[in-house]
Order: structure tokens, then sequence, then C-alpha cells
């Protein structure tokens, strides 16, 4: 290679070199489950089958950031932390968890899979995130359910379902058990309105 090339190759890698050691590094991210605190129970099955859809919510709510409201309206999120998949997803598998958990409805399934059954549970996201009050922080979690007829998609039920769980501590990982309360509350809720409205629709089917 010739002294003016040799010149100019090195210069390059100077350069490239010189580029990569200003370019900022990405910062540490904790991934974080949604912790859960129910146990299984023996329970009589239903005679009907259930599909859970994911939630709809606003693109602020629809990724994985812990959402928080610090001071007035202004929506945020933790820095250096997320959840482990899209909120409507975990939300969504968080309530088939705990389906699968109470034992009544044995027949589950949920829309990735696009099966057909008796009814659908569907609905809106209208919060998941935690909020900076005059009496402290706490976890706020509004859903508005539906329960659909799988056939005809007619609206059967609807519920707005809303849970606020207070936090001792502001770190993030308070923060998360905190979310993972609030969750308990509310998919027993979600499940004990689903069986009760679903069942009091096959009765309804069966007397007519």
């Amino acid at each position: 290679m010739r002294p003016s090339l040799r010149l100019l190759a090195a210069g390059s890698l100077l350069s490239l070199a010189s580029a990569c050691s200003i370019l900022p590094q990405a910062e540490p991210t904790d991934i974080y489950r949604l912790p859960v605190n129910q146990q299984s129970r023996p329970a009589t099955p239903v005679d009907w089958s259930l599909r859970l859809n994911k939630p709809l919510a606003s693109e602020v709510l629809a990724g994985p950031r812990i959402a928080v409201i610090a001071q007035g309206d202004v929506i945020s999120s933790y820095k250096g932390a997320r959840w482990s998949d899209p909120v409507p997803l975990l939300v969504r598998n968080r309530l088939l968890d705990a389906f699968q958990r109470d034992g009544r409805v044995q027949r589950l399934s949920a829309d990735d899979s696009n099966l057909q059954a008796d009814y659908e549970l569907a609905g809106e996201l209208q919060a998941f995130q935690s909020e900076y009050r005059e009496n402290g922080v706490q976890v706020l979690i509004r859903y508005d359910a539906r329960l659909v007829q799988g056939r005809s998609q007619r609206i059967l039920a609807s519920q707005r379902f809303e849970v606020l769980q207070p936090l001792a501590d502001k770190q993030v990982p308070a923060v998360v058990s905190g979310f993972g309360a609030a969750s308990d509350q509310l998919a027993r809720q979600v499940v004990d309105w689903t069986v009760a409205q679903a069942s009091r629709m096959q009765a309804q089917a069966k007397n007519q």
C-alpha cells in the first residue's frame, strides 16, 4: 500500500474511534414482571367458554413504560425501568392467569389464538399508573370491562372497575409491588363479575 493510502486509512480509523468514543452509552434498564399474589382454589367449573381480549389503551399506556403522574396532568415514566410487555398485554395476561387460578372458567382462550368462544371479555384501560397526591403516592388502575356475546358480538354487560393502592415507598421496586397488589384486586373483581354475568345469561337462555 502506498504511504499516502496508509495515512488515509489510519486517519479514517482514528476518526471512527473518536466518533465511537463520544456516542452516548445506553442507560441500563430494569425489566419488571407484574407481581402475582393469588392462590389457585378448587371450584365447580361452568359450562361456557371465554375469550380474553387485550384492552384498548391510549398511546401513553400502549407501550411497556411504567407510567407516573408526579405533578398536575403531566404523564411521564420511571427512568431506567419498564414492564416486561406492553401494558395491554400485561393486563390481559394477568386477567387470564386470574381466571385460571380461580378455576371456574376452564375453557379459556386469548385473542391471539382467534378461537371462537361463547363470551368475550373486552374493554378499555383508562389508567395504569402511579400518582403523587397530597396524602402520598398510590397506584391507580381503571378498567372499563365489557362482556360480549361471542357469535353476535352484542354487548351483554359493562362495568367500570377502579382500584387505588397506597404506596409506602416511592422507589421503583415498591411501586411495582403496588401495581401487583392493585392488579390482584382488579383481577378478583373482574373474575367474579364476569362469572356472575355470563352465568346469568346462560340461565336466562335456558329458561327461554
